[in-house]
């Protein structure tokens, strides 16, 4: 307005009040054409602001548009008509995160079953600025409603029609100062969701074990530290256990065609083979070629892979099928049984209504089935089975030892001579065979009801003289002592008597002992040591795997807790049973506690991220002292294996550092 009437005072001579009329005129496109300008330096200011009126106008309406409609969606209510003509989930949390919410949407809408699925986000505050410009993208837009209210009152829950909701999500963030406190919210709005609408399937995610009993009710239940420490201490038997369950669990790519989708995840596995086939670790290598495998199921009766199984035992279809296919058959559901099997053993039979759960390239819908030649069976029966001892080790996989998932029923225990019989070799002594001979169905006369907790591990049956003077003569039974409610049983290696709480302290001698530190305990094994802030009760879960009953006697290591604080009675409680467990107060910064707590004669260092650092001002800092303190141990012990627990998976490049590595900027980029 301003420039106009400046100008024109060379022209017409426009007044203020003419300059603005005609301003308003010409931006709101009416143009009546009384007033305009007459000399060129007007007529340019014209036609500058009409072309930047042009492009910020739009972006300014829009703008206004969407925050109307976002006002109208957090104070308004999710269609009654909608929730009963279209299906919707309801994700319950008290501060949503741009991480937590990318990775609930992408894993949702990656099943093509939940692509007409609608998302309704109940939460108390407002949206910040990182997740507005995410629903903003047209693809989230359509799918994703958000309602800030709170799940505890009943006039939002029937705002998000949580009656007629699929399903309800409550999340916690794992960057919560006081993750007791986020618990706590948990349990009150699971509890409120459950009261309003009963019969909606509820998927609750919790921080810690303790908390865990307050909702049994709830259909299914993850609870973080539990899983963590179980996941960490099997990283120390299996290198890269996370990884495996990572690469399961997660999908690779996001939404695209079948062949685009399939050409990604074949040049993604290709780069990664290419990358691990550099690597000296052969974990690394074998992950390289098996990393595109998924977890898929399929109709016993209607598959080409374990429909010739039916009516035999499981542990034989699990067998054979991965001879033949080279399929992992893993599991198996009942048609009128939600809950899945996880290798149920030889006793189990397999029934053609049966749903198989499978580990493959590709699911078998996918596949192509070559027939073969006669000369080709003819050889193959050549290679028949002789003997357990000349299996290949790809082939003993399948025929693992079964895993106990519900053990309160195994109370009996059968005579000491009701073992399943080994095949003679010769006259040899020497150690057995790791597998026995793989049955169609379970001999019941070699196989009694409770085999699974008598069974012994391959080199236990008769302990030796150095067993005996060594003094590894563990019982095998449940701990008597668990640290929190709700933890499941489980068969260990135990102490026939607990240990005294003064001989638990690895640093400090007592009238038990003198000794000080690791290396005057002259351990045989290497030890296990985990770096943690505090004794939570989730380090129960880190001990019992390591302590399992299939673990053999002799292969059992020492494990070393160094922590910042010490631990409280009902802890040690806990763990005075188990053998080769201690604890030392110390700070992984400090090099002396290191070496005191055996850092030399170690196999694995396990650093746990501490809770204290897990928020921080800048989110992806959260890791900062933990990735240092990695390094460090890196740079002074590079023998160590070191298992790490990060806070944000971005910060996984950082791990090993070194600039001028060609093999760690390879694996840098594929982490990114």
């Amino acid at each position: 307005i301003c420039g106009i009437q400046h100008l024109e005072r060379a022209g017409n001579r426009l007044t203020l009040f003419d300059s603005l009329y005609f301003c308003i005129v010409t931006f709101s496109t009416v143009g009546f054409g009384d007033v305009t300008p007459k000399i060129w330096p007007s007529k340019l200011l014209v036609v500058i602001m009409i072309c930047v009126a042009l492009v910020v106008l739009p972006i300014q309406f829009e703008q206004l548009a969407y925050l109307w409609m976002e006002r109208q969606k957090s104070g308004g209510n999710y269609s009654r008509y909608r929730a009963q003509t279209e299906k919707h989930v309801v994700l319950c949390v008290s501060s949503l995160k741009i991480d937590l919410l990318m990775d609930f949407l992408n894993e949702f809408y990656a099943h093509p079953r939940l692509q007409d699925y609608y998302v309704v986000i109940l939460c108390p505050t407002e949206m910040d600025a990182q997740v507005r410009r995410v629903l903003q993208i047209p693809m989230w837009s359509q799918r994703v409603i958000y309602l800030q209210g709170s799940a505890l009152k009943d006039q939002d829950l029937l705002r998000a029609k949580m009656d007629d909701a699929e399903a309800c999500f409550i999340l916690s963030s794992r960057c919560e100062v006081d993750r007791t406190a986020a618990d706590h919210q948990t349990i009150l709005r699971a509890w409120a969701v459950k009261d309003f609408a009963p019969n909606c399937p509820l998927y609750v995610q919790i921080l810690k074990p303790e908390n865990k009993f307050h909702i049994k009710f709830a259909d299914h239940v993850v609870c973080e530290e539990e899983f963590k420490y179980a996941m960490l201490a099997l990283n120390c038997i299996c290198p890269a256990t996370s990884t495996l369950i990572t690469l399961l669990v997660h999908t690779s790519r996001g939404h695209t065609a079948p062949w685009e989708a399939f050409r990604q995840l074949t040049g993604t596995k290709q780069t990664l083979n290419r990358e691990s086939q550099q690597s000296p670790e052969q974990w690394q290598k074998m992950y390289g070629r098996c990393s595109a495998n998924e977890v898929y199921h399929i109709n016993l009766e209607e598959s080409t892979f374990f429909a010739e199984y039916e009516g035999k035992s499981f542990t034989y279809a699990s067998f054979h099928a991965h001879k033949k296919f080279g399929v992992c058959l893993i599991g198996v559901r009942k048609e009128d049984n939600k809950n899945i099997l996880l290798n149920p053993g030889p006793r189990y039979i397999m029934s053609s209504t049966d749903i198989c759960f499978y580990i493959n390239i590709t699911k078998e819908e996918n596949s192509a089935f070559k027939k073969q030649e006669k000369h080709r069976k003819k050889h193959e029966s050549k290679l028949s089975y002789h003997g357990a001892s000349r299996l290949p080790v790809h082939s003993i996989i399948a025929s693992m030892g079964t895993v106990a998932i519900d053990l309160q029923d195994t109370g009996c225990r059968g005579p000491s001579g009701a073992t399943l019989a080994l095949p003679a070799e010769g006259g040899k002594e020497g150690r057995r065979p790791s597998i026995a001979p793989v049955l169609e169905v379970a001999d019941s006369s070699s196989l009694h009801t409770c085999d699974l907790l008598s069974d012994q591990s391959e080199d236990e049956t008769t302990p030796s003289d150095d067993e005996v003077s060594a003094g590894l003569e563990y019982a095998k039974g449940y701990p008597p002592y668990s640290p929190y409610i709700g933890s499941s049983p489980t068969f260990c290696h135990l102490l026939h008597e607990k240990v005294p709480f003064c001989c638990l302290r690895l640093d400090k001698g007592c009238q038990h002992n003198y000794y000080e530190d690791a290396k005057a305990y002259g351990f045989k094994n290497k030890l296990i040591i985990v770096a943690a802030e505090t004794a939570g009760n989730g380090l129960y879960n880190f001990i019992v795997p390591l302590r399992a009953y299939y673990r053999p006697k002799k292969e059992l290591n020492p494990i070393v807790l160094l922590l910042d604080n010490p631990p409280d009675m009902h802890f040690l409680d806990a763990i005075c049973w188990f053998p080769m467990v201690y604890y030392m107060v110390g700070s992984i910064d400090n090099l002396d506690d290191l070496l005191r707590c055996g850092v030399t004669f170690a196999a694995n260092m396990v650093v746990v991220d501490k809770e204290s650092t897990m928020s921080a001002e800048e989110d992806y800092m959260a890791d900062a002292k933990t990735i240092v303190n990695v390094q460090t141990l890196f740079r002074l012990f590079s023998s160590l294996s070191i298992i790490t627990e990060l806070t944000h998976p971005a910060n996984m490049r950082f791990m090993q550092f070194r600039a001028k590595d060609c093999y760690s900027l390879a694996l840098s980029k594929l982490e990114k």
